[in-house]
């Protein structure tokens, strides 16, 4: 159960859009969303839905392949740690979404993602991070991979769920 905990700061379309674009790199993944602030993403149930009413079978278990993804629904990291430990035990691949800023968690190391942009609007980084091309042909200001600039369609895509 490989767990990739994510936090992008100063931009939040890429923390929407980021995590799920990195738990695509795998076969069968879950993005859980830890920032009670965080996206809407759509679902039938939340983070915050699973603590209250504990995990089904069909919560810990993927169903099929692919992506899925847990919205946070208000609750903070501390109150679903259980439920986090259970689904890192079913899901083949977990993918942590992070606030901006503050929260540590003892799952895995924080993995920086930072936009690569020019000029005045770069992000200083010196540090390893995944980087994420944004339409300019830029190196990224220390070592990591840089992720291809997305599609519009894909875009589009992940933020209709």
């Amino acid at each position: 159960m490989p767990v990739l905990c994510v936090r992008t700061e100063r931009d939040g379309l890429l923390s929407a859009i980021a995590p799920i674009g990195l738990a695509a790199a795998v076969e069968t993944a879950l993005v859980v969303d830890l920032d009670p602030e965080g996206p809407d993403y759509r679902g039938e149930t939340s983070l915050a839905r699973l603590v209250a009413d504990g995990p089904t079978r069909r919560d810990l278990h993927p169903s099929r392949g692919g992506v899925a993804v847990l919205r946070n629904g208000g609750i903070a990291y501390e109150e679903a740690e259980q439920v986090l430990d259970a689904l890192s035990e079913g899901w083949p691949h977990l993918v942590l979404r992070l606030p901006t800023g503050g929260l540590s968690v003892r799952y895995a190391p924080i993995v920086p993602i930072v936009p690569l942009l020019p000029g005045a609007l770069a992000v200083a980084q010196k540090s390893p991070a995944v980087f994420q091309q944004a339409g300019f042909r830029l190196r990224p200001p220390a070592p990591g991979p840089v992720l291809p600039r997305p599609s519009r369609r894909t875009v589009g895509g992940l933020l209709r769920g």
